[in-house]
C-alpha cells in the first residue's frame, strides 16, 4: 500500500465471522509504499485455518475492506 504522507496505520485481520483474528500493523508509518505479509498467525501464535478472511486497514482518514484467501 502506498501512503501519501506520514499515517497511524492499522492492519487488521478478520475470519468469516467478523472475528479479529490478529492485528497485524498498529504504528505510525512514514509516506511511501509498504507492503505487509501475514504469517498466518493469530494473535496467540496459533496457526489460522485455510480459509477466507478479511483485511481491514485504516490510515489516517482512509479505511478499506478487502477479502484474502489463505492457502497451506
Amino acid at each position: 500500500f502506498d501512503l501519501p504522507q506520514n499515517s497511524f496505520v492499522e492492519l487488521e485481520i478478520y475470519d468469516i465471522s467478523g472475528r479479529k483474528v490478529r492485528t497485524v500493523v498498529n504504528k505510525n508509518m512514514e509516506a511511501g509504499s509498504h507492503q505487509v505479509v501475514w504469517d498466518g498467525y493469530d494473535e496467540v501464535g496459533n496457526q489460522a485455518a485455510s480459509g477466507v478472511y478479511f483485511y481491514r486497514i485504516q490510515a489516517g482518514k482512509f479505511a478499506a475492506v478487502n477479502k484474502m484467501l489463505l492457502m497451506k
